[in-house]
């Protein structure tokens, strides 16, 4: 396991980086691999207002499966993978919601030590509280 500084952005796809509702954090988070997958690992930050929640991003090649766990502010598991349609109950502070994800692409340009980027661009529909086309670039570096 070896530590590593993470980028994240993510947003509404097509805004510009500053516009309002796009978010960039810098963390420190861990960084493995088993059986052929990266694994990063991150606790979230005041500013994705789920603070006190662990974040894991299991990737290959192909496909990203996001996992949160921690206190009741924000848990369950997203998948991307490029033409795949994800559904399942996502945990907010303000209850359950049904959450639907359809991802355009998975662009993983990480190398052999799983450092680099990757790119996801997905529809995502959360009970007509968020739907629309979003964007997440995850840069991992030393």
């Amino acid at each position: 396991m070896k530590n590593v500084t993470l980028k994240i952005s993510g947003g509404e796809f097509g805004m510009p980086e500053d516009a309002d509702g796009n978010v960039e954090i810098i963390t420190e988070g861990k960084l493995y691999k088993r059986n052929g997958k990266t694994y990063l690992r991150y606790d979230e930050l005041p500013i994705s207002g789920m603070e006190g929640c662990v974040t894991t991003l299991i990737m290959d090649k192909d496909r990203v499966k996001m996992r949160r766990s921690g206190d009741d502010r924000g848990t369950g598991e997203i998948v991307f993978e490029k033409g795949k349609r994800y559904f399942s109950e996502y945990e907010t502070p303000m209850g359950l919601f049904p959450l639907e994800v359809l991802t355009n692409h998975v662009n993983n340009k990480l190398n052999e030590e799983g450092f680099g980027d990757v790119d996801i661009d997905y529809h995502i529909s959360l009970d007509g509280l968020i739907d629309g086309r979003n964007m997440i670039k995850i840069n991992v570096s030393e």
